[in-house]
């Protein structure tokens, strides 16, 4: 684990001493949900309305649940780090658990607050953020110690 952690950092650190290519419109990618509780893997699409408004939508799954969500993000690149962007958002999400007897729908808000990194000369994003849960239903609660990863092929 601790050498896929610095493998990580190191990428980043070669990728953010390197140019990057324009912004692109739509991606599709991979995202992961970890933190406190399960974690959750599943497919993402990220599409931007505008230079800084995007929306992005997922479906995650964990051994007992399928979470399907969308989020409004506004997004601004960090000057002097082309390529590197910071972003916050919102949105809704819907918790499917299927445990045996136990079946529930939960429905959460998510505020999101992280940076996106597109590769130069590929047509490749990655995006790491903080992700809270704030389930709204049976006994609300909150969940700070949840954060997200996403690798995304982007299309223009």
């Amino acid at each position: 684990m601790k050498k896929l952690v610095l493998s990580f950092i190191a990428f980043f650190i070669i990728i953010i001493f390197n140019r990057v290519n324009a912004q692109y419109r739509t991606a599709l990618g991979l995202g992961i949900d970890a933190g406190d509780g399960q974690t959750l893997v599943g497919p993402q699409l990220k599409h931007f309305f505008s230079a800084r408004d995007a929306g992005n939508v997922q479906v995650l799954f964990a051994s007992n649940n399928v979470v399907l969500g969308a989020d409004y993000s506004y997004n601004a690149p960090i000057q002097g780090a082309r390529g590197l962007s910071w972003y916050i958002g919102v949105g809704p999400q819907l918790d499917f658990v299927d445990y045996g007897s136990f079946n529930k729908t939960y429905v959460a808000i998510r505020p999101a607050l992280g940076l996106e990194l597109k590769i130069p000369a590929a047509p490749l994003a990655i995006h790491f953020d903080w992700k809270p849960w704030w389930n709204l239903t049976d006994n609300s609660h909150f969940e700070a110690s949840r954060f997200s990863i996403g690798f995304k092929y982007t299309l223009k």
